[in-house]
């Protein structure tokens, strides 16, 4: 039997906590999981039991949400971040990359984070939750996919001022963000020959030079010369026109140039279902597309779809082939 996936806790004055529990209301048994984090943040009368093992979520789920307790240093108030509990969001995430690296978990599904609160109460130093779970694992290069029935989507520069794309965006990153997803898709969705959709940098892909010249000075050229053996690429397309419902039956994955390239297309299409999936680690990773949502957190009314749809995908990804 495939062992549990775990769910970190996140940022716990965000809606983690109450979507956790909803998610565990829908999947219960189809889709085992436990939580890891501090019983005392969840919401008043939740269905929970404190586990002492992960292999002990799979009976347990069936009736209430498996918890790994990890006790944090602060009482949480909902929609207010305390850094004090700074140091426990990161020790979690520590907690779930160990038990999925050494098979007592079989993938790693994580709440969104607060980044502000993680710098203020620990020093945090990575742009991001991606960045953070690369360098535990020790991964020079991972690639952000955010995926759903209807899109993926991967942004090759991700985290940075739209003014420092163009210099971020190098062949040999893109070169790299190419290969880890087209290995991705094979070996975490069993595509064999993958299709990927290369976006232009520029409106119009650059329009032959009269809106920019990265298309044609490097871009296609890179294209040009990459293994046909492995995955089948094309491009660069221009973006306007890459994301309707033709244009999208045409790849398995569209590579964008940067992160609202990719992220407005499919916040577009798909918003509630869409599922943050992180590709390059030796490990699967998954996480709702969304944040904390502090506006409203504790008021019971956050949807857990998009964290349902990372919790199964990150089930099926996690099977053997």
């Amino acid at each position: 039997m495939i062992a549990p996936v775990a769910l970190t806790c996140g940022e716990p004055a965000g809606v983690g906590p109450e979507i956790a529990l909803k998610a565990w209301s829908a999947l219960r048994g189809a889709c085992p999981f436990f939580w890891i984090g501090d019983p005392a943040h969840l919401p008043d009368g939740a269905a929970f039991q404190v586990i002492t093992a992960p292999a002990e979520a799979v009976a347990v789920s069936v009736a209430a949400m498996p918890v790994l307790s990890h006790p944090f240093a602060a009482p949480t108030t909902p929609g207010t971040a305390d850094p004090r509990n700074a140091r426990d969001v990161v020790a979690v995430i520590e907690h779930g990359v160990a038990l999925v690296r050494k098979g007592a978990a079989s993938a790693l599904c994580t709440a969104p984070i607060h980044k502000k609160a993680l710098i203020d109460g620990a020093g945090f130093v990575h742009p991001g939750h991606t960045e953070f779970l690369a360098a535990l694992a020790g991964v020079e290069r991972v690639v952000m996919m955010l995926a759903s029935d209807k899109l993926r989507v991967v942004p090759a520069t991700i985290h940075i001022a739209l003014e420092d794309v163009p210099d971020a965006l190098t062949p040999d990153l893109l070169e790299e963000v190419i290969s880890i997803t087209a290995q991705g898709l094979r070996d975490r969705f069993g595509i064999a020959r993958p299709r990927l959709a290369v976006a232009g940098l520029n409106p119009h892909a650059g329009e032959g030079g009269a809106m920019g010249r990265q298309e044609i000075d490097w871009i296609a050229p890179l294209l040009a010369r990459l293994p046909a053996s492995d995955y089948v690429v094309s491009g660069p397309h221009p973006a306007d026109t890459l994301f309707h419902a033709a244009a999208r039956a045409k790849y398995d994955a569209a590579i964008c140039m940067y992160h609202d390239q990719a992220l407005i297309p499919i916040k577009t299409l798909d918003f509630d279902r869409g599922v943050n999936v992180t590709l390059g680690l030796p490990f699967v990773r998954t996480s709702p597309d969304h944040g904390t949502a502090f506006d409203i957190a504790g008021k019971g009314v956050a949807d857990p779809t998009s964290l349902i749809e990372a919790l199964k995908l990150a089930r099926d990804m996690a099977k053997p082939a």
